[in-house]
């Protein structure tokens, strides 16, 4: 799905990005020699904004999704269960709140000067269902790209798009958490998975009322 789609002339289709349907889960692993003191977590979004142009094929579609991180969630019980059974040990509370405080801090995501990280496609190729997608990610004003495979399912009022991506936390000018010395440490390699959801504004499902 390309970004450029928007400029060709191609007829495109434009849908909004549904919030209660979308979700990017990062996966944050240990590393060092007592790596086995901490734990692997998982990251998860909320608040998607965004939108998809979707065209006759996927070099003629485009997205963009903004994801404000000081709304992420941090090792949610059901986001565990759903990453994968090795996530399947619950996270205690204080673990939970210290990891979101070290993410949202200056020397990581740093909330106050970037508080949106961006991903959006630059260039496609082949056909629907699973595109090859270029899709650049900005990250504390960083701009990197990545080619991944996608599968995109389409119906009559939108799509859903599925991949993966990696990327190193130091391509973006961040030093990866630690303490002891490098002892316990954040990986530099962090696991992006994606399900982006997007329908006509009648079809998008609205925020549930608590």
């Amino acid at each position: 799905m390309a970004a450029a789609a928007t400029t060709t002339g191609a007829v495109t289709r434009r849908l909004q990005i549904d919030p209660e349907r979308t979700v990017v889960t990062v996966i944050v692993r240990r590393a060092g020699p007592l790596a086995k003191l901490g734990h692997d977590h998982v990251i998860t979004s909320a608040d998607e904004a965004g939108s998809v142009w979707l065209g006759s094929t996927p070099a003629d579609s485009s997205f963009e999704l903004t994801l404000p991180v000081d709304r992420f969630d941090v090792d949610l019980p059901a986001a565990r269960a759903a990453a994968g059974v090795e996530f399947a040990a619950p996270v205690p509370d204080d673990a939970r709140t210290g990891t979101r405080h070290n993410l949202l801090r200056a020397e990581v995501l740093d909330k106050e000067h970037f508080p949106t990280i961006t991903l959006r496609t630059s260039a496609a190729s082949g056909a629907w269902p699973q595109p090859i997608v270029r899709v650049a990610v900005t990250l504390k004003g960083v701009e990197r790209e990545h080619e991944i495979p996608v599968v995109v399912e389409r119906d009559a009022d939108g799509l859903t798009a599925r991949g993966e991506l990696r990327l190193n936390q130091t391509d973006f000018g961040i030093t990866p958490f630690s303490v002891a010395g490098g002892a316990i440490r954040v990986a530099d390699t962090l696991e992006i998975r994606f399900e982006i959801a997007a329908a006509s504004s009648g079809a998008i499902t609205l925020p549930r009322v608590p």
